[in-house]
């Protein structure tokens, strides 16, 4: 394993540091260099939803995507960890009843919204990829019951393209189960980094920057950073969150793909480190200023008093 020293994320109180997150960072580009490198990053991570975007290469490269005349907000959706705000939800209802499904059908489950008494798997921020799986379904001809399955017809072709993006082989990697219900496979984040890089130069991944850069507000949602952060650079930068402190990144006029692990798992440590990978390769060039509550964010007590800080040292 590469044993550079990984990113330290501080987080202070006061006069002192409180705490630390340490996290591995790494960008790749065509040449295969690495002009960033911290920590163990040929460690195997879970991708979490981080991959989604590459997950989603399925619905355009099978003509599931045409097939159904999906645009921008539909493909946004399909790499979409969303909020599961009134706009997400009443778009996935749209797209599955233009399948003659409903959110019966979707196989994610379901989890608290804030704010919603009585949410439903359309709420849950999986559902515009799974929405997604069920349209390739739907155009393959193959069951939509059990679609989340290892053996479906739908996740073996989502395996098979996340292998060749990222360069691994994920017959012999560690598996598990996603919080939505759908394999996940473990892989190197060099290899995650790769399959970023390629992500950002792939003729058929050309739909899907293109959908991300056009309604950063689906890919996530209002004030997060994943929609921030495309907003902030009009879609130079594509970046996607993952539970348990990863992020996967892409900067395609460089042909760069960027992915990041916090070791403990922690979101608010990730997303600072990967603002400061992007800095560092001098991606935020005139969205900095627009960012810099995120970039290193303020930490605030309950009676919104500022108490600390969030940065990378």
């Amino acid at each position: 394993m590469a044993q550079n020293a990984p990113l330290t994320v501080e987080v202070t109180r006061g006069d002192m540091v409180e705490s630390r997150h340490r996290v591995s960072v790494v960008a790749v580009d065509a040449a295969g260099a690495r002009p960033i490198e911290a920590g163990e990053t040929d460690a195997l991570i879970y991708p979490r939803s981080a991959i989604k975007p590459i997950q989603a290469l399925v619905l355009i490269e099978s003509g599931a995507a045409e097939d159904y005349g999906l645009g921008d907000a539909e493909i946004a959706l399909a790499c979409a960890s969303h909020s599961g705000e009134p706009r997400h939800v009443s778009l996935v209802r749209d797209w599955l009843a233009r399948l003659d499904l409903s959110e019966d059908d979707l196989e994610c489950g379901v989890h608290a919204v804030a704010g919603v008494a009585e949410p439903t798997a359309a709420h849950n921020n999986c559902s515009g990829k799974h929405a997604g799986f069920l349209t390739v379904a739907r155009h393959l001809g193959a069951p939509t019951k059990g679609y989340i399955a290892p053996d479906h017809p739908v996740q073996r072709r989502v395996m098979a393209r996340v292998a060749a993006m990222a360069g691994a082989k994920l017959d012999v990697a560690p598996r598990g189960v996603d919080g939505c219900g759908i394999p996940v496979f473990g892989i190197a984040l060099f290899e995650l980094a790769c399959a970023m890089m390629r992500f950002a130069t792939d003729p058929a991944a050309a739909r899907i920057r293109a959908a991300m850069a056009a309604e950063p507000f689906l890919v996530a949602g209002s004030g997060r950073f994943t929609t921030r952060m495309i907003q902030a650079t009009g879609g130079a930068v594509l970046i996607k969150e993952g539970a348990e402190g990863v992020y996967a990144g892409a900067i395609p006029a460089r042909g760069i793909g960027i992915a990041v692990k916090a070791e403990d798992g922690a979101g608010r440590a990730a997303s600072v480190a990967m603002g400061e990978a992007l800095r560092r390769l001098g991606a935020l060039d005139g969205a900095a200023a627009a960012l810099a509550d995120a970039l290193e964010p303020t930490l605030h007590n309950h009676a919104r008093a500022a108490v600390g800080r969030i940065r990378v040292r």
